[in-house]
């Protein structure tokens, strides 16, 4: 298969504004038709203010303890300070540092909410998105890397609902405060000094930072890289020990490892060099503050009291500013991990129903094929005017070399994509026109390999009806010829068959996967080389269960050996993507044409065998 999504396409657009980013993000801040979760947002905004307004307010207390301390100061101190006393300023001091406190925390605990159920939405919305999107996506993508874009996403969604509402946001109008502060109650010079140290600051850790998160970015890179070859070595396990290739493994492994502690290390150093450059301005501001207020204590204009109110509001300053860079920084990664995931959930679903699209109606089951093509790219044409008239009841089966457009007939059958020419019909309506959901609703499937959930055997056997009843699956089991194994099992039903299955054999898993679609009860049967991957003696007991179950359902099945399909209704040959023969098994082989060729030959390597 070719024109495959590329990893950009994948990945989703990374280079995203950050406030197309915050654009999207909004309407999970502020959800529509849902006015609880906007109240609380409302009540933290009080809760933010309010700590705010204290933060500001409590140096003056201690400032003003400080001047009633020391009364030949006090006439430069502001008078109702002084008129509660020095130990009623102390205790107002403690109650508003408690307030602050007490205030940020009840805000955190009003917002959790709305943050989390933000957060819920976010990742139901992204794995129901990626569920929608199409087998040509899901055929190219990367499960390690698509898992890390999408954990990554959600965590900076979660940092930037935080962090920008209650860091960023407030700490800007925190900031313009306390410089209006610094005139108001010491004098212009303070306020330039502080404004000037404020921005020099900002400045310096923003141009840093904007450096560190392009490396950064290349750490992401090599860390996706190094996650997505781990998973890809362990799904498959089996194939690396019969290879021996756990070293080769490893050494792939460690080559993107390299590459991320390298980018690593500079993200280290360069925040050390940050750290260095921003302790460097911040005590610069403060050492000049201090001084300037030192020297006015000396002329007698300010009090000790005001000069510790100055050392106070300096540290309120430089206790946020500390970490700017690192939320700026987190910030940044933060929409960029975003642009990745919202680039997902922008990618175009290949399949979609009409606005109109009804219900498929199943009469009997009948599947018709009309001068069907299909291509997966252009320069490649797969189905080339294909005609298939299957009648209710009907066993239909597909044979012809690799290549000649068996698989891809079901693939369109299910609707994984749509033909590019002709339709596709089941009892007269076409697959385009009734909905994705009911289609496959009508439709069992039997492949060649049956692929299990890492779960229990009767969880993968009621997968096919969610509201089956444990005697329902076990009647299926029994159907399928598989209870008698199950309940030789430890545990019974509730036995894990372990990822993909592993902890059963092939013919074990078939089974399963005939159980469950049993259990389904399709009209329409899918057999896709349903027994190519067993030896023989599976392959019979198998092909005995798979033709109970075809009974009273139309049966399309894909075969390579031709000994399963001997009794089929009608036998379609294909070759590059055209219909050569059809017809009954004795009829094709008195044809002396293509099929016949091909059980000639299929006995003469059984004979050999």
């Amino acid at each position: 298969m070719t024109d495959v999504a590329t990893e950009a396409e994948q990945r989703g657009s990374v280079n995203q504004s950050g406030g197309t980013v915050l654009t999207k993000v909004i309407p999970y801040l502020w959800p529509k038709n849902q006015p609880q979760l906007k109240v609380r947002v409302v009540i933290s905004m009080i809760m933010l203010v309010l700590a705010k307004v204290i933060t500001l307010a409590t140096p003056l207390f201690f400032s003003g303890a400080v001047d009633a301390l020391t009364p030949e100061d006090a006439s430069q101190s502001v008078g109702f300070l002084l008129a509660m006393g020095p130990v009623a300023l102390v205790i107002g001091f403690g109650l508003a540092r408690i307030g602050q406190v007490g205030f940020n925390q009840l805000r955190d605990a009003v917002f959790a909410r709305v943050g989390q159920r933000a957060l819920r939405r976010l990742a139901l919305e992204t794995f129901q998105h990626i569920h929608a999107l199409s087998l040509r996506y899901h055929i190219a993508r990367k499960t390690g890397g698509l898992s890390r874009i999408i954990e990554r996403g959600v965590k900076g969604v979660d940092f930037l609902l935080r962090f920008v509402l209650f860091s960023i946001g407030p700490l800007i109008v925190e900031l313009a405060l306390m410089a209006a502060i610094f005139w108001y109650m010491f004098g212009v010079g303070y306020m330039v000094v502080v404004l000037t140290t404020i921005t020099l600051y900002t400045l310096f850790t923003f141009k840093v930072t904007e450096w560190r998160v392009e490396i950064r970015k290349r750490m992401n890179e090599r860390d996706t890289d190094a996650n997505q070859k781990a998973i890809d070595s362990l799904l498959n396990f089996e194939t690396v020990k019969y290879f021996g290739a756990e070293h080769r493994e490893a050494a792939r492994y460690d080559d993107s490892m390299r590459g991320y502690e390298a980018e690593a290390i500079k993200t280290q150093i360069s925040l050390a060099g940050l750290n260095f450059g921003q302790s460097l301005l911040i005590t610069s501001g403060l050492v000049i503050v201090l001084v300037m207020a030192a020297i006015d204590v000396q002329a007698g204009r300010l009090s000790v009291g005001q000069f510790t109110a100055v050392n106070l509001y300096m540290m309120q300053i430089t206790m946020p500013l500390n970490f700017l860079g690192t939320v700026y920084r987190e910030i940044r990664q933060a929409l960029v991990d975003m642009g990745e995931m919202f680039g997902l959930l922008e990618q175009p679903a290949e399949v979609t129903d009409k606005p109109d699209a009804k219900q498929l109606q199943v009469e009997g089951g009948r599947v018709t094929l009309r001068d069907v093509r299909f291509s997966y790219d252009a320069d490649r044409q797969i189905l080339r005017g294909v005609s298939i008239d299957a009648a209710a009841g009907e066993t239909v089966a597909l044979v012809g070399h690799s290549g000649s457009g068996k698989s891809t007939i079901g693939r369109l059958l299910f609707r994984f994509y749509d033909v590019t020419g002709g339709a596709i019909e089941i009892d007269g309506q076409d697959l385009r026109d009734v909905t994705q959901e009911s289609l496959r609703a009508a439709i069992g499937v039997v492949p060649q390999d049956t692929v299990l959930f890492n779960d229990t055997v009767g969880y993968n056997i009621g997968y096919g009806l969610p509201s089956a009843t444990q005697q329902q699956i076990e009647d299926a089991a029994r159907a399928a010829r598989i209870h008698d194994f199950i309940i030789s099992l430890p545990d019974g039903y509730e036995t894990t068959v372990g990822e993909r299955g592993l902890k059963l054999s092939g013919g074990e898993k078939q089974r399963v996967g005939i159980a469950r679609t049993i259990l389904k009860n399709p009209a329409i049967l899918l057999l896709d080389e349903a027994t190519s991957a067993l030896d023989s003696e599976t392959e019979q007991g198998i092909q005995e269960s798979l033709n109970e179950m075809g009974q009273g359902r139309t049966v399309i099945t894909i075969a390579h050996r031709l000994s399963t399909v001997v009794h089929a209704d009608q036998i379609v040959v294909l070759e590059a993507g055209e219909v050569v023969e059809h017809g009954t098994h004795e009829g094709l082989l008195a044809a002396h044409g293509r099929y016949a060729r091909m059980w000639a030959r299929q006995a003469a390597e059984e004979d050999e065998d």
